[in-house]
């Protein structure tokens, strides 16, 4: 009898596992995991009698526990808990069917306790694939796929001498074009793809072409007054999902460096979500409804903030770039982009939080209103002086500006120059102006530090 272990019980993989130990009687169940469904959890546990059970949360795991407390099964919480699932020498095979990133430290446990892998976990590869599959060779353990495209592949192949397969076309799931013809397939253009059926994403975008960048194609929003149309976000999926469990490893590697966590500011977020133009003329034409929707828009924001604070950041950086006096003027930035940030940046500093803010553009007119706001710390564009940001702000720790683009463009002798005049000009804490571009080398990086090294004649971290 094989048996097996299941991460991501509840879910749609881990209940058509199950559905095949029903039908299988050499398979045995030793332990399911999931995240919050307790209720189904414990139906499944009444059925399948597993040795452990995992829930991610503690609090989803005491429900649990009060349960099934006559049952004789062990139940575990959080990243701990699937860690001892993945390598309780009670089973054989890990089913990994857990959404995310999170699915990638159960699985390297699980390979090197030398259990075989049922892989529906497809982050697992994208982002650590170099690692586990030559981990999986070293230990002699198989990665068998098992969920949708990757295992209709597998299966296809499997028993097929390896020459024999020149080219494997890989289709989409079906959205809009399913039922077509070959004949109405001819002509796709990229906008037809956007029309499926099951868009739940907010503004629905293009992703361009070799002449036209990546584009919002329709908004989610016409207008301030449907600001009721805003969904909470969901802290357990999609790109939030992604940010919390790339924290949460962080976090898990005990790096002795502060893990600073971002998110974007109120006006930045809120314009994002409706048509620009249209959202700056209704802050000063349909203000009641603005401030609705600014309210609705920070809220969600300081509960992102939150849960990456939960995950294990030390630090919440906001960046605003819309929010801008350049845009708004000073009246309308006090008005929307100062308050709102100041009313996400109280809740945090209930949670004992440092804070950075980073405000794009020009000060120059906005420096009183720039003040106002309740962060530690304030970082700036590489277009601001430093030097005048620092007559005019006193009540800050200035952060920046090495200029992004010399980063990833310059020498690293450029971006020594810049890091010793931005400190020489009052910068307390040496940084880019507005993060880093993808290509930036690592010995410009690098150059930011060496520069300050070499103007204070002293080797000691900066």
């Amino acid at each position: 009898m094989k048996k097996i272990a299941i991460l991501g019980s509840t879910g749609s993989i881990g209940t058509q596992t199950l559905e095949v130990v029903r039908n299988n009687p050499e398979l045995q169940v030793a332990a399911l995991a999931a995240g919050k469904s307790v209720e189904q959890m414990e139906q499944q546990i009444r059925e399948f009698h597993p040795l452990i059970a995992g829930m991610w949360s503690e609090e989803a795991a005491a429900d649990l526990r009060s349960r099934v407390a006559d049952l004789p099964v062990k139940v575990v919480s959080g990243m701990d808990g699937l860690l001892e699932i993945a390598t309780m020498p009670q089973s054989q095979v890990l089913v990994t069917a857990i959404v995310g990133m999170i699915g990638i430290r159960p699985t390297i446990a699980a390979i090197e306790a030398g259990k075989d892998i049922a892989l529906a976990n497809k982050e697992t590869l994208v982002t650590a694939g170099h690692i586990i599959m030559p981990l999986a060779a070293k230990m002699g353990v198989k990665i068998l796929p098992v969920d949708s495209e990757h295992s209709a592949i597998f299966q296809s192949l499997n028993g097929e001498p390896a020459g024999r397969i020149e080219k494997i076309l890989l289709t989409a799931s079906g959205g809009p074009f399913r039922g077509r013809t070959r004949e109405q397939l001819q002509n796709i253009q990229v906008e037809d793809a956007l029309k499926h059926p099951n868009w739940s994403m907010g503004a629905k975008i293009t992703m361009g072409d070799r002449v036209h960048e990546p584009h919002v194609t329709e908004y989610a929003l016409h207008s301030v007054k449907e600001w009721e149309k805003i969904r909470p976000m969901d802290m357990n999926s999609g790109r939030t999902k992604v940010v919390l469990d790339a924290i949460r490893i962080l976090k898990s590697r005990n790096l002795d460096v502060p893990i600073i966590g971002n998110i974007t500011g109120p006006v930045s977020t809120a314009s994002s979500v409706m048509e620009p133009v249209i959202f700056y003329k209704e802050l000063r034409k349909k203000r009641e409804d603005a401030h609705k929707y600014m309210e609705l828009v920070a809220d969600e924001i300081i509960r992102f903030a939150r849960a990456q604070i939960d995950a294990g950041a030390d630090i919440i950086a906001i960046s605003d770039p819309s929010g801008t006096g350049e845009i708004l003027g000073p009246k309308l930035f006090e008005e929307y982009a100062v308050h709102y940030i100041n009313r996400i940046i109280d809740h945090l500093q209930a949670e004992k939080m440092g804070v950075i803010v980073h405000i794009c553009g020009q000060m120059r007119n906005v420096y009183a209103q720039v003040e106002m706001i309740h962060s530690d710390v304030l970082s700036f564009d590489s277009c601001v002086a430093m030097s005048d940001a620092k007559k005019h702000l006193k009540k800050h720790v200035l952060m920046g500006n090495v200029s992004t683009w010399t980063l990833e463009f310059g020498k690293p002798e450029k971006v020594e120059q810049l890091a010793v005049k931005c400190w020489r000009d009052g910068s307390g804490i040496i940084s880019p102006a507005c993060g880093l571009g993808t290509k930036s080398p690592l010995t410009n990086i690098q150059a930011i530090r060496s520069g300050i090294r070499k103007a204070t004649e002293e080797k000691v971290e900066v």
